[in-house]
C-alpha cells in the first residue's frame, strides 16, 4: 500500500467514524492512571496497586455476561494475593440502584461508577461489555478483553496457576 493510499484510507476511516458519531480515540497510554471514588466512598488509585496485577473491569447492571463473570473475578482475586481488581459500573443508573445491584451480587473488590458522559481519561471507552483490562505489576496494560473473562483466561494472561 502506498503512502497516499494509506493516508486516504485513514482519512476515510476517520470520516466514517465522525459521520456515524463515533468519537476518534487516542491510544491509551502504556501506563494509564485511574483515580476513582468507590461506592463505599473510598478512593481507588491504580498507582497505589503497583506490585500487583490489577483487573480493571467495565460492566453494567443490565449486562448478563457481566453479571455472570463477576463471581469468577471475585473468586480469582480472593485466591490470588498478588491480584487486585476494580469494577467500573459503566452505567447511567442512579447510584442507589447500582449499590442495590452490588448488594445482590457481592464481590470482594471495590466498585466505582463511570458514567457515559464522564469517561475515564486514560482508558478507552468500552465498545462492548464486559471489557476488562489487565494491568501488570509495573502499571502497564497487558491486553484488553472484550467479553467475559474466566479464571483460566486470567491465569493464562498472568502466566501463573
Amino acid at each position: 500500500m502506498t503512502l497516499l493510499h494509506s493516508a486516504l484510507f485513514k482519512s476515510a476511516a476517520l470520516g466514517l467514524a465522525l459521520a456515524f458519531g463515533l468519537p476518534a480515540q487516542a491510544a491509551m497510554p502504556a501506563q494509564p492512571t485511574l483515580h476513582v471514588t468507590t461506592l463505599d466512598g473510598k478512593t481507588f488509585d491504580l498507582a497505589a496497586q503497583r506490585g500487583k496485577w490489577v483487573i480493571v473491569n467495565y460492566w453494567a447492571t443490565w449486562c448478563v455476561p457481566c453479571i455472570k463473570e463477576m463471581p469468577d473475578i471475585s473468586q480469582f482475586v480472593a485466591t490470588h494475593k498478588n491480584v487486585a481488581a476494580i469494577g467500573l459500573a459503566y452505567d447511567d443508573s442512579e447510584l442507589a440502584d447500582i449499590k442495590a445491584f452490588v448488594a445482590k451480587h457481592p464481590v470482594v473488590y471495590p466498585i466505582a461508577q463511570v458514567t457515559l458522559d464522564k469517561p475515564l481519561k486514560d482508558f478507552d471507552e468500552p465498545r462492548g461489555l464486559p471489557t476488562t483490562y489487565l494491568i501488570r505489576p509495573d502499571g502497564t496494560v497487558t491486553k484488553p478483553f472484550v467479553g467475559p473473562v474466566t479464571a483460566a483466561s486470567l491465569e493464562a494472561a498472568i502466566g501463573q496457576p
